[in-house]
């Protein structure tokens, strides 16, 4: 959904405001990005789609002068991004709801957590491999500095588009004290970086984790570069803020009215809500995704119908061979099983792989073939199967 805030200057910030597909929200969050970046970069829209998916409302949007947010990005500086931040929490507690919740990409770290200093409703801040101040982005134009002080102003190039950075900018960097915002935090702490950032150094993690107060955790996100370029490493940044936030927000749940409504009408109950495939699977106790994949139309969020299927099969097959082999006392230590699914003007084919770790000889190696063939889901499906539609 699209919403504008205004900025001091009484300029139109460009933002979304993404919501689960139920509508129901449990809190609300809002996501500050990266230094240049935007609301609309990839990462930024993966993060936020698995923070949804758990529930949760998401504001992104552009600071000042960037994305499509009005004003000039020269008459910014870090202070002004602060203050940004702090209109949008405004702006969510006039229309929506108190936000609880901060998260920060790089220099957007950095401004979450002068944001949260200030801001005693925050509960949860989170960190993407944010620098331990804003002072460390002006290694990204050390070589124009003798330009910016001398002409006041100097072009640089940053991801391959000019940006003019004035002496202002630079000036108020060394406003911000990270020990004193620390300090002050009042939240609980989650630090996101990866070992390989080249941008933001690993060590800034390390002075962030040690100068902040408890609750606070750190992730890894081993293997991910600064921008989290691939789509798994932000998908896994949003479940892992996601998971973690739930623990220190106050969340809305869903009554036990509602609960009914989706659940208790069978034994597995699925929804499908928007235009789009995805769609809620509930069981009695559980919840889950089922979509397409985005070659056919969908969004990826969750395993499609066939992946269901052989899931089914799969986890009843490990499963049952456990059992026995539990009840025989064999030293069955894991258990992996693959399948592929075949579908052709003949039926539909199974391929089954299982693979067994322990002590087993060939005897029971063949006999725990056998019961895997009478796993309850692998004779459903070879039995006689009925739908009943009404």
């Amino acid at each position: 959904m699209k919403v504008k805030i205004l900025n001091s200057q009484g300029q139109a910030l460009s933002a979304y405001l993404d919501l689960p597909k139920s509508g129901k929200v449990k809190a609300y969050a809002i996501f500050a990005h990266c230094f240049t970046c935007s609301k609309s970069l990839s990462a930024v829209r993966n993060i936020s789609r698995a923070i949804t998916t758990e529930g949760f409302g998401l504001l992104r949007f552009d600071f000042t002068g960037l994305g499509n947010s009005e004003g000039d990005f020269s008459d910014t500086n870090f202070s002004s991004n602060v203050d940004d931040l702090l209109k949008a929490i405004e702006f969510m507690a006039e229309h929506y709801e108190t936000p609880q919740m901060l998260i920060g990409h790089s220099l957007g770290g950095a401004a979450v957590l002068s944001a949260t200093a200030l801001s005693p409703s925050i509960k949860a801040v989170a960190t993407i491999g944010a620098p331990f101040g804003p002072e460390h982005v002006k290694h990204m134009f050390d070589h124009k500095l003798t330009e910016i002080k001398e002409a006041g102003a100097a072009q640089i190039n940053i991801g391959g588009r000019p940006f003019l950075v004035k002496k202002q900018f630079v000036d108020d960097l060394y406003n911000t004290d990270p020990d004193a915002v620390l300090n002050s935090l009042g939240a609980a702490l989650l630090i996101l970086h990866s070992p390989q950032d080249r941008i933001v150094e690993i060590d800034n993690a390390s002075k962030l984790y040690v100068k902040a107060s408890h609750p606070k955790s750190f992730v890894s996100l081993d293997g991910a570069d600064h921008l989290l370029s691939r789509k798994a490493d932000s998908l896994y940044a949003g479940q892992v803020i996601s998971a973690w936030a739930s623990r220190y927000l106050e969340t809305q749940a869903v009554t036990n009215e509602e609960e009914e409504d989706i659940t208790l009408r069978g034994q597995v109950s699925v929804k499908l809500s928007g235009q789009g495939y995805t769609t809620d699977v509930h069981t009695a106790d559980h919840h889950l995704i089922a979509d397409e994949p985005e070659s056919l139309g969908g969004r990826n969020l969750g395993p499609g119908p066939f992946d269901l299927l052989l899931s089914s099969l799969g986890s009843c097959t490990a499963m049952t061979l456990r059992m026995y082999a539990n009840r025989k006392k064999w030293d069955l230590q894991d258990v992996e099983v693959h399948m592929t699914g075949d579908r052709s003007d003949e039926g539909f084919t199974i391929h089954r792989e299982i693979l067994m770790e322990g002590n087993l000889d060939e005897a029971q190696k063949t006999r725990l073939k056998e019961i895997a063939d009478k796993c309850p889901v692998h004779k459903t499906l070879e039995g006689k199967i009925s739908v009943v539609t009404k």
